[in-house]
């Protein structure tokens, strides 16, 4: 009998570290998601102050994410190496100190840099804090600790903007980093005094040609996807660099499949689970990431709103992102992946070819509505994907299995946010020559409309042929408007497709019952 109580009291300690070792991770996860979602909203108030230009001040963005996603691939082997837990502290920390030096920047370059280097030492927090938490909890508990992990990278992108747009407008660029310090130092501290020690792996061999080729690979392609649309993706860079990511992925493939230790372990694939996991995981995050991007989109460029309005608007969405994610796992528990993936993958689907409806004056509490019905089914399908093909690796491979899983489903966001940004400018040109082959040169209504704007602009005592050059521009300017809506609407159609694609794939999660053999 006392033995009996002195093992349920070592599980109950046991289970409270688990718990407590997530809020670190927790933590760790929030500050380097809230880090970036600042920076979308102060590429402008960055160019003023530093005297540069737009494309110059993008790699602020541009050179973080290229950095974090090159190392991703080596936090297996650091993880093994040093343990997961001292890498994940070590992580936060080295983002931490570069925080403080990215609000201390003097110059646009010395800001990049420093960037660059921030996304070297950041790259590792998702991936490792994802390892720890597969190797640190039960399978059964896994899908709900992953949804509160979740919790951090959706609440994160609801208060950037929002927040980021406040501290611009009343303090100082500088906090959009100083902010960071305090926040990562108690990640850090939580992380330390929480967090239990992880297993090193003695005899551990550096890939080095798997680690140079994994990236290149990774590093020119995400640059050729983020550049590709302002460059034009028949110009001799993006080309290039295309060519070197498709080399480099043909001789990683063929160095890891030869290598005793890879870098980047690609017989993960032969697990059917995991591969259908990252493959539906991934689509999931194009059909995120393109209501992601064209939200903003349409709120600032057609209905004329701010970042921090912006951001206000938005924030349903998320918060229903992370409730949903929040008991996603409970969820899961109680009905399977199955069900609960259908039904999440449906109704992203369904209201994000909804959204094909936005027109120039669509009310903000329909929208409002509508993204977060569709927040509630991201949150319900994202978190359970990711679980069940990490749950079907084994023990051992968790560590390789979570930076190969995260580093996909970051090409595919950035994918994805290529090929809609591509569709949306086709769909602009095609929907203006429509309109203006409608507006005859001699109809009746264009001509009406012409000679109103004019005698209005007359009205402002301006000359009769200056009055109407303008009233003709602005006509050209609501055609063009109106163009840009369409384009937007039909983007979003099309961005629903990876979601109804991925439902076939979610039955194959379907558990089978074994047959019980009848003894005679």
């Amino acid at each position: 009998m006392a033995d009996e109580s002195v093992v349920t009291q070592h599980k109950s300690e046991g289970n409270g570290q688990m718990w407590l070792s997530l809020v670190a991770i927790v933590t760790g996860t929030f500050v380097a998601v809230l880090n970036s979602s600042l920076m979308n909203v102060a590429m402008n108030k960055f160019v003023a102050v530093f005297g540069s230009d737009l494309t110059t001040m993008q790699w602020i963005i541009t050179g973080y994410t290229l950095a974090s996603a090159m190392v991703i691939p080596m936090s297996g082997y650091l993880g093994g190496r040093f343990g997961n837990k001292n890498l994940f502290i070590y992580s936060v920390a080295g983002f931490t100190i570069f925080s403080v030096l990215c609000g201390l920047a003097w110059s646009a370059n010395t800001m990049i840099i420093f960037r660059i280097i921030q996304g070297f030492a950041g790259g590792f927090i998702m991936p490792v804090g994802m390892s720890i938490i597969f190797t640190t909890f039960p399978k059964e508990k896994t899908g709900t600790a992953m949804g509160l992990w979740g919790i951090a990278a959706m609440v994160a992108p609801a208060l950037g903007p929002t927040f980021g747009g406040y501290l611009i407008q009343n303090f100082s660029w500088r906090l959009l980093f100083f902010i960071n310090v305090p926040i990562g130092i108690l990640a850090v501290v939580l992380g330390k005094i929480l967090m239990k020690e992880s297993p090193r792996t003695t005899g551990l061999k550096f890939d080095t040609p798997g680690a140079i080729l994994s990236m290149t690979f990774f590093g020119s392609l995400l640059l050729a996807l983020s550049k590709g649309q302002s460059e034009g993706w028949t110009s001799l860079f993006i080309v290039s660099l295309l060519f070197v990511a498709i080399c480099s992925l043909m001789l990683l493939i063929w160095v890891e499949l030869g290598a005793k230790q890879p870098v980047l372990d690609l017989n993960l694939f032969k697990n059917v689970k995991f591969t259908i996991s990252v493959i539906s995981g991934s689509l999931v995050m194009m059909a995120m990431m393109g209501g992601t991007f064209l939200a903003p989109v349409y709120l600032q460029s057609i209905q004329g709103l701010n970042a921090m309005q912006t951001g206000i608007l938005l924030m349903p969405q998320s918060i229903a992102m992370a409730v949903m994610m929040a008991i996603s796992g409970k969820l899961v528990e109680k009905f399977g992946v199955v069900p609960i993936c259908i039904a999440g993958l449906a109704v992203l689907g369904i209201t994000t070819a909804e959204l094909h409806l936005l027109t120039a004056d669509t009310p903000n509490h329909w929208l409002n509505a509508l993204l977060t019905i569709r927040g509630i089914g991201i949150g319900v399908c994202l978190m359970p994907l990711t679980s069940a093909g990490m749950n079907a690796v084994a023990p051992e491979q968790i560590s390789n299995a979570s930076p190969l899983s995260n580093v996909l489903r970051q090409v595919a966001g950035s994918l994805g946010i290529a090929i809609f940004t591509a569709i949306m400018g086709n769909r602009q040109i095609v929907h203006y020559q429509h309109i203006s082959e409608s507006v005859a040169v001699d109809s009746i209504m264009a001509n009406n409309t012409v000679s109103a704007l004019t005698g209005e602009i007359y009205a402002w005592a301006v000359d009769r042929a200056t009055a109407a050059g303008a009233a003709s521009s602005y006509l050209a300017g609501f055609m063009q408007k109106e163009a840009y809506v369409r384009s937007i609407a039909d983007t979003f159609y099309i961005s629903a497709i990876p979601a109804f694609i991925c439902i076939p794939f979610v039955l194959f999660f379907i558990k089978r019952k074994t047959p019980v053999e009848i003894k005679e």
